[in-house]
């Protein structure tokens, strides 16, 4: 748990990867480069978000096998894939795929539920069948990857063919590389029974409090007792400003405005919760970052990209997080 005496153990990042509708492949080669410099500046780890039917990475295991070529070192995580888009066995076949590329760099975070704007998208996405968006689609995409029996058919059939009873490629270690992103109590204890790691961002449920922090950190050690061993990863949105223009500073601020009234309530029925972004100087940052509760579960971080910023000012924002808030914090590396 860092403190300013236990520092830091995992650095890491988390982007949307937005492009332009005329011109997407530039927002992806934006994308890349970001993952690409991650590592040079000694990142552990940087994760990709997904946005299905907008402009932001809609394939984010797409991405990250482009990735895997780009890079040698940086762990490569999904924050996260909604599983009620997918087919659990075929998202296994690609997510072993990549972790093979990558040489077991992969850390696949994932989440249950209908996808967003269901009813919109029913009739193109699942037009002939009733879907179960339950835990029980993640439990399936947990077995695949595991290994276990995916088909009834096993051996050679004719002269050419040959078929595995499971996934393949099987990607071993994949398994313990596996991440829920859970927002409250319940999916918190579920990911601690079903030993994934768990990953909590700027989005969680009131359970007990209204105080974000005070929720987060609850939710963390209903997890970590229950699954003593598992990794756990905070994603707050951070912006540090020791070495962006007075241009850069403004429009920063200016988008953390606009966005913190949203942190002063909770929102609908499920009463949810937003973090507020942290600006300033790196010190600044650390000094909030300690006196927050969440963060004092936690070794490890994916600190979380704003939305909608140029790739200069991403360039900007990794440098300062890379040489002044990780130091900051205490990360060594």
């Amino acid at each position: 748990m860092p403190s300013e005496a236990t520092p830091l153990r995992k650095l890491g990042f988390l982007t949307i990867g937005l492009f332009d509708r005329e011109d997407p492949r530039a927002g992806h080669e934006s994308t890349l480069e970001i993952i690409r410099l991650g590592e040079e500046l000694g990142f552990d780890s940087a994760w990709v978000r997904h946005r299905h039917l907008q402009y932001g990475i809609s394939s984010p295991v797409a991405v990250l096998a482009a990735a895997t070529q780009r890079t040698s070192r940086i762990e490569l995580g999904t924050a996260v894939i909604p599983t009620g888009w997918e087919n659990p066995l075929r998202l296994a076949e690609d997510l072993a795929t990549v972790d093979v590329l990558s040489g077991g760099r992969l850390n696949p975070g994932v989440s249950v539920g209908p996808p967003m704007n269901f009813e919109y998208v029913k009739a193109a996405l699942y037009p002939d069948t009733d879907e179960d968006f339950s835990y029980r689609r993640v439990e399936r995409l947990l077995s695949f990857v595991a290994g276990e029996k995916a088909s009834d058919l096993s051996g050679a059939q004719g002269v050419v063919e040959v078929f595995s009873e499971r996934v393949e490629p099987h990607a071993a270690g994949l398994r313990e590389r596996m991440w829920y992103g859970g927002a409250s109590m319940r999916s918190a204890v579920w990911a601690a029974e079903h030993k994934m790691n768990f990953l909590t961002s700027s989005v969680i449920r009131a359970e007990g409090s209204e105080d974000f922090a005070e929720n987060q950190a609850a939710q963390v050690r209903a997890f970590r007792d229950g699954h003593p061993t598992g990794r756990v990863s905070q994603g707050l949105v951070v912006i540090p400003t020791d070495s962006a223009s007075a241009e850069q500073k403004a429009r920063y601020q200016e988008y953390v405005d606009k966005r913190t009234p949203r942190t002063t309530t909770t929102h609908g029925p499920r009463k949810m919760m937003f973090a507020r972004d942290l600006i300033g100087s790196s010190d600044q940052i650390a000094e909030q970052l300690y006196a927050h509760a969440g963060f004092r579960e936690v070794d490890e971080v994916a600190f979380a990209l704003p939305f909608s910023f140029e790739h200069d000012d991403y360039v900007q924002i990794l440098t300062d997080i890379a040489t002044k808030l990780g130091p900051a914090l205490g990360r060594r590396g």
